[in-house]
């Protein structure tokens, strides 16, 4: 069998970002500001970094400005380039390299994330492809994703990223269940969502990073819809277990869920004190601040 490379990423984008009203009322969760980047382009960043070059975008209503981000501001440029601010008009111009190219799909109804995945299978065709989810920021180099393409090569196997979470934390995840072939490194017998810690086969949460090969695509297709009528990626995964090799990687980074406030404002904060503008600046003023 050809190997095949990992070149294209979804990013499912569609959801309402209720957590954050009225902030996303018309705008999205994605475009979010983590110091002065929205959380899209960090997760545009770490597919480029992992060899990425088609990012495909599942979108729903009041998405356009993901699809603005990263079109060209013609207007902008100009103004930026008369006023020769030419450090600005490089940060614009280089959002995203030349190689890679956008692809923009609309999710007709939010029937979960299973569903807005399965959306992008005329686009990824039989290639295998990466799932990021934009509201699960990660730090640390090399980036998580690079970390899992790496795995993925050497296995020519989903790769889904994970990390250990507290066990009263378990019920807010999907739950990983398998045993260790490697550093960091668990074949999959099992997946299970959101379990009470005394249900919960383990203690690896599924977090926002997949390498899927396109076989996700006949199990999606075909599982019902669950609570709220909705079709889960983990149930497919699930699935897929019956039919091929499913590896669970624990990858080295740190994760901020800025699906949540509280992790939003951690991001903020740690962000702003590795800013090479404002880290100086930023670490007095919380020195020095009085509540």
């Amino acid at each position: 069998m050809t190997s095949k490379r990992v070149t294209k990423a979804v990013f499912p984008v569609a959801g309402l970002g209720t957590r954050f009203l009225p902030a996303t009322k018309a705008s999205p969760k994605e475009m979010l500001p983590v110091v002065d980047k929205p959380l899209i382009q960090y997760a545009a960043e770490e597919a480029i970094a992992a060899g990425i070059d088609v990012l495909i975008f599942v979108t729903g209503r009041n998405k356009r400005s993901i699809e603005d981000h990263f079109d060209k501001a013609y207007e902008l440029e100009s103004e930026l380039k008369a006023g020769g601010k030419k450090d600005l008009l490089n940060i614009i111009q280089n959002i995203l390299p030349n190689k890679a190219s956008c692809v923009y799909i609309r999710q007709p109804e939010a029937l979960g994330l299973g569903h807005a995945v399965l959306c992008a299978r005329q686009i990824v065709g039989d290639d295998p492809f990466a799932v990021i989810l934009a509201d699960d920021l990660i730090s640390g180099a090399p980036g998580a994703l690079k970390q899992m393409v790496e795995l993925y090569n050497h296995h020519q196997c989903s790769v889904i990223g994970v990390q250990n979470v507290a066990p009263d934390e378990t019920r807010s995840y999907g739950v990983v269940k398998g045993k260790a072939s490697g550093d960091r490194i668990y074949t999959m017998d099992g997946i299970v969502e959101k379990p009470s810690p005394d249900k919960a086969p383990s203690t690896l949460a599924v977090v926002g990073r997949y390498i899927l090969t396109p076989g996700i695509f006949s199990q999606l297709a075909e599982i019902q819809p669950g609570a709220g009528g909705e079709i889960q990626l983990t149930d497919g995964i699930a699935a897929l277990l019956a039919h091929e090799k499913v590896l669970a990687y624990e990858f080295t980074g740190k994760r901020y869920d800025c699906g949540s406030k509280f992790g939003y404002l951690q991001a903020t904060v740690e962000y702003a004190l590795a800013h090479p503008e404002l880290s100086n600046k930023f670490r007095a003023y919380l020195k020095n601040l009085k509540i």
